[in-house]
């Protein structure tokens, strides 16, 4: 009870703070406020996108590694497309698929060239490492900007105190801290705004390296089968 009428007292404190600010601080944190909302938006989106493609992949990678048929595989594509593994698989299939149909051999198909399957997983591979990183660039341009927003807001402040203070005529730490503390608000919003999108940002960049790296060990693993069976 106690430490809730503390949180309820502080929170009153920062409003009568908001309010006490002047017009360019209150545009400087609407225009954070604008950024948070966003740089979450693309926080949550982007945890759900990996977090399905990461259950997708285990389950593409089991049924991939426990089929003795690309037929069987290409079937199980169509409930795991979260997955950037299946377009990956998909772009090779379809190029085992356009070779085996030039070259006409009865009885098992047969590919022409590895070198063809191998650019085609390399191509889905980049096409799908894009998808993955959409928004992300937002993530690092909110974490660069909004610590800057917060101190021009700030430096705004400031000039408007130290003028009433010229206005006044007094020099005392009494008459001017309250223009400081009111300032320092808009710094404050532009670190709350910036540090969610920079400690995403570190994360989700990681996971894009996970992802890459297992879409390059899938196109060696997919390259050696079609090697064992098709050429």
């Amino acid at each position: 009870m106690h430490v809730s009428l503390l949180l309820f007292q502080h929170q009153g404190e920062v409003w009568q703070l908001i309010a006490a600010t002047g017009l360019v601080a209150r545009i400087t944190l609407l225009v954070l406020l604008f950024f948070s909302v966003l740089s979450w938006a693309i926080i949550l989106k982007k945890y759900s996108r990996f977090k399905s493609a990461r259950r997708a992949s285990r389950e593409f990678m089991r049924i991939f590694r426990g089929s003795r048929k690309l037929s069987e595989i290409r079937a199980a594509c169509k409930n795991l497309t979260a997955s950037p593994l299946v377009e990956v698989f998909l772009a090779g299939y379809r190029e085992i698929e356009n070779q085996a149909v030039v070259t006409q051999n009865p009885g098992t198909p047969r590919v022409r060239s590895l070198d063809a399957v191998e650019r085609a997983l390399q191509i889905a591979s980049s096409a799908q490492l894009t998808l993955l990183e959409n928004w992300l660039t937002w993530l690092a341009t909110i974490g660069a900007v909004t610590p800057f927003i917060g101190l021009f807001g700030t430096v705004w402040g400031i000039i408007d105190a130290f003028q009433g203070l010229g206005s006044a005529g007094t020099a005392s730490l009494r008459s001017v801290a309250p223009g400081i503390s009111e300032a320092l608000v808009t710094t404050a919003a532009g670190l709350f705004a910036a540090i969610p999108a920079v400690i995403a940002y570190n994360q989700y960049l990681q996971h894009l390296k996970e992802f890459g790296a297992q879409m390059d060990d899938f196109g060696l693993e997919f390259l050696n089968m079609t090697e064992r069976h098709f050429t």
